[in-house]
Formats: C-alpha cells, structure tokens, sequence
C-alpha cells in the first residue's frame, strides 16, 4: 500500500541519514555550522511538534502490524489445520509474510528514528565542547602570557629599587606589592583555565567514546536487518 511504500521510503532515508552523519571525514564543527543555519531556527518551533507527530504515527502502525501479525499467525493454524480449503493456507501465508515485513519496517523506522535524534544531538554537544576547548585553550595562554609578563616586571621593579632612595624605595614596594597580588590574582585565573581545559577534555572524550559506541551499535543493528531482510525473502521464496 501507498503507507507503507512510504514509511519504507523514509526508513531508507534515515539510513542514508545516519551513514552520512557516521562519515568520519566529516567533523562535528561543520555540521554544527549546517545546524546553525538560519533556516533551521525559522523551522525549530515546528521540530519538536513534527517529532513527536511521526514518532506517534509510528507507533500506530507498529502496533498494526503487531496486530496483522497475531492475526494471521492464529489464522495460519486454522488454516493448515483445514482441509476443505487447500488453497487458504498459501494465502494465509503470504499475507502474514506482508504484515511481519510492515512490522520491521515500521519497528525499524521508529528505532532509527530516534537514534537520527539522538546522533544530532551528540554531534552538536561535540562540536560545542570542542569549540570550548578551543577558547579555554586560548584563554589558558593569554593568563600565562600576561602572567609571565608581570613577573618579568616585578624583577625589574626589584632592580630599580636598589638604585633608588629609601623613599622612592617605598613607593616602589607599595607598587611591587600590587603586581604581586596581581600575579597571584592572574595565577588563580590560570589555575581555573586550566581545570576547566582539563574538564573540556575529559568531557571530549566522553562524547568521543558515546559517539564510537553509537556508530558500532547502529553497524549492528545494520547487520541483523539485513540478516532478518535476507531470512524474509528465503521464506517468501519458501511460501511461493
């Protein structure tokens, strides 16, 4: 029927989604910045309403197939048991063999629906983290660079005091001890870059891991489609 060629179609169409999300040649920070796209803000407030619009029409007919299925597995006994009607059972059959394929197709639309949801979704927290890795990372330089820079002038200051009078020597410490509680100040700053560097870095890998899982779990989710598609098709054979 027209629906079901249809939700085949977009079964396929989230396959071919999330091999291309899967490409590793591609980095996050470029589909963040196809996400990132004016027109994806003008359509964000009808995202979630068309989510959950295909996730309910999804379920609606997984349980209809569920139900086409139960059907004819009861019929098909009924069926073979008869012998009036030698040509009931074959018809049976190849009704159930159509529900249990509606059944994985809808089951797998659904399942690959939202993990296209939950893929975006990681790739985008990727390509913030690394974006903030980034800005730490310069941070994190430009404390060090400033802080290096008031040491060097405190050594100075520490040599013009000596060639000074007692007075200007006090003027002198007074203006020593602000760079030093300034170098301590800057210090500080460069201590929490670097925490929060480190933090950006663990929280990296984390995604990095969550990502390769993903990507094994959706090989072997694609594995045993195939494997269940391969068995269908010998049964429809069988069938016929």
């Amino acid at each position: 029927t027209i629906q079901w060629a249809a939700v085949a179609s977009f079964l396929y169409a989230e396959i071919g989604l999330i091999l291309i999300f899967c490409l590793p040649f591609i980095p996050p920070q470029r589909w963040q910045r196809i996400f990132s796209f004016s027109v994806w803000g003008k359509i964000a407030s009808f995202w979630n309403k068309a989510f959950l619009t295909i996730i309910i029409l999804l379920i609606v007919l997984f349980l209809d197939a569920v139900r086409e299925v139960r059907k004819y597995s009861s019929t098909q006994v009924t069926e073979k048991n008869s012998a009036g009607r030698p040509g009931a059972y074959e018809h049976t059959q190849m009704k159930l063999f159509r529900s249990q394929r509606n059944l994985y197709i809808s089951g797998f639309s659904l399942f690959f629906w939202l993990v296209l949801r939950r893929l975006v979704t990681l790739i985008t927290q990727l390509a913030k983290e690394i974006t903030n890795k980034g800005v730490l990372k310069t941070q994190a330089e430009n404390t060090s660079k400033a802080a290096k820079k008031f040491m060097e002038e405190n050594e100075k200051l520490k040599l013009v005091l000596k060639n000074h009078g007692k007075d200007e020597e006090n003027i002198l410490e007074t203006e020593n001890k602000k760079l030093v509680e300034d170098q301590e100040k800057l210090k500080t700053e460069l201590k929490k870059a670097s925490d929060a560097l480190f933090k950006a870095q663990n929280d990296v890998m984390t995604m990095k891991i969550q990502s390769e899982r993903l990507s094994k779990e959706y090989d072997r989710l694609l594995k045993e489609h195939s494997e269940l598609q391969n068995r269908l098709e010998k049964d429809n054979k069988k069938g016929l």
